[in-house]
């Protein structure tokens, strides 16, 4: 299949990866400049999986690739493998081989393994120059390269070759790459030149970095974009996160939607500084959405990451629900809160706590908190099952605790309700555990302490 869209002025990019491993955020920024400059042209996003390593390309990572676009909203318009494209290669291989612009050359070899024979372009050693639609003129004196290898062998093209015969049999008008292709740009020109196919406008993107600004990478602050996906992200939020790393609107908006990000986003406003991929941010992004989700959403959402042992549809998560939705920034951290050390562990049943932590640190006596417990006991205990709320728990014993010391009562009633240091508010506590449990907890550390 081959478009000719470029030679009749139709805007087409390409997403170009190799499936030789997981791809990190860098790389789908790349996919998504892309598919966002193609849809705002009425233009075609091609997905071109480059797995001519047979060696190391991996269904697996193909499979990762395509499903992490699906997730991302990223649709292609076109699917392609360049393993399924040799015939391609071998046809324009053997035209320039006839035409004296590449050559089968005769190699020493230096280490074990390899070849006695490659095909070298013949460099014309002259200077190429574009305009890079965001770092401006770019010149290169391709002399320095020598008489590069454009394959193996007949059946075996190297990068270079194969990329650049993709771009002109698929019509691409514009590559958006990375600011690491820069170097292969002149050796792509010269083949361009050499099959007599256009030329396509090049956009060099500046890479992402790590937190201590060096390359972002699998060894260095990277993770598959997959794995935030497992990890209870919203596919809206990592996009419009990964849109502004590098460029910006013409104000200072940060949350914006795709529809408006495609129609504001251009080349021109793209940076060329790295820009820092911080986790802490995107986790900021996911909370901006998941606190605009309705509440059947983020039920649906929150399911996969509940422990089995809280249903969605029980009466113990719709009181959970609010507390929930304002603590977690992704729904990952849904499984911290109920964990043994989370906030909400608590609700399933009481963890076995020492003595000495129902004693508040400012009045750590044990008759004085037994007290405490007495009348927070007896102050609940009139409330009537209807009125067993947080705000209505807090009205009866808040006299009391504004009269003793909040901390020298809350405190105590806070630990023997939830057995922990860290937990929500005594009341909410309390609303959550419901009446029978909630004075069930609180008669046991009467016990404990008498």
């Amino acid at each position: 299949m081959r478009y000719n869209a470029f030679m009749n002025g139709k805007v087409v990019t390409r997403f170009a990866p190799s499936p030789t491993g997981y791809l990190h955020a860098g790389s789908y920024r790349t996919a998504l400049y892309s598919s966002i400059f193609a849809r705002q042209n009425g233009g075609k996003f091609i997905l071109r999986i480059e797995d001519t390593d047979r060696e190391r390309s991996k269904k697996e990572y193909e499979d990762d690739i395509i499903d992490s676009l699906r997730w991302l909203g990223l649709k292609y318009d076109g699917l392609f493998r360049q393993s399924e494209r040799q015939g391609i290669y071998k046809k324009h291989l053997e035209s320039l081989l006839a035409s004296g612009l590449a050559y089968v050359s005769k190699e020493t070899p230096k280490e074990p393994g390899d070849r006695e024979e490659v095909i070298r372009f013949k460099n014309p050693n002259r200077r190429v120059a574009f305009e890079d639609l965001i770092r401006g003129r770019i010149e290169f004196d391709t002399a320095e390269l020598g008489d590069f290898v454009v394959a193996k062998s007949m059946d075996e093209p190297t990068f270079h070759l194969a990329n650049v015969i993709d771009d002109y049999e698929m019509g691409v008008s514009h590559v958006i790459r990375g600011e690491d292709h820069i170097s292969n740009t002149p050796r792509h020109i010269l083949i361009y030149e050499a099959l007599k196919a256009p030329v396509p406008r090049f956009a060099h993107i500046p890479l992402l970095l790590a937190a201590d600004r060096s390359k972002l990478s699998k060894r260095n602050g990277a993770v598959p974009v997959s794995e935030y996906r497992a990890r209870g992200f919203l596919p809206e939020a990592v996009v419009n996160y990964l849109s502004l790393l590098g460029w910006h609107p013409e104000d200072d908006r940060e949350i914006l939607s795709w529809g408006e990000i495609v129609k504001e986003f251009s080349l021109e406003r793209v940076q060329k500084a790295g820009a820092v991929f911080d986790e802490d941010k995107l986790r900021w992004f996911n909370r901006q959405y998941s606190m605009k989700l309705s509440d059947a959403d983020f039920v649906a959402h929150a399911a996969a990451f509940l422990p089995k042992w809280l249903q969605v549809k029980s009466p113990v998560f719709k009181r959970l629900l609010p507390l929930v939705r304002n603590k977690v920034s992704t729904f990952g951290d849904i499984a911290g809160l109920f964990g043994p050390e989370g906030e909400l562990g608590f609700v399933r049943a009481l963890p076995d706590y020492p003595a000495e932590l129902i004693l508040w640190k400012k009045e750590p006596d044990r008759k004085a908190a037994l007290g405490h417990l007495k009348e927070c006991r007896d102050l609940m205990g009139r409330s009537p099952d209807g009125g067993w709320t947080a705000e209505a728990l807090k009205q009866a014993v808040w006299p009391y605790a504004e009269k003793e010391g909040r901390g020298n009562v809350l405190w105590p009633l806070r630990v023997a309700l939830t057995g922990q240091e860290r937990s929500p508010d005594p009341f909410a506590s309390a609303a959550l555990l419901g009446r029978e449990e909630s004075l069930r907890r609180i008669d046991a550390a009467i016990k404990g302490c008498a």
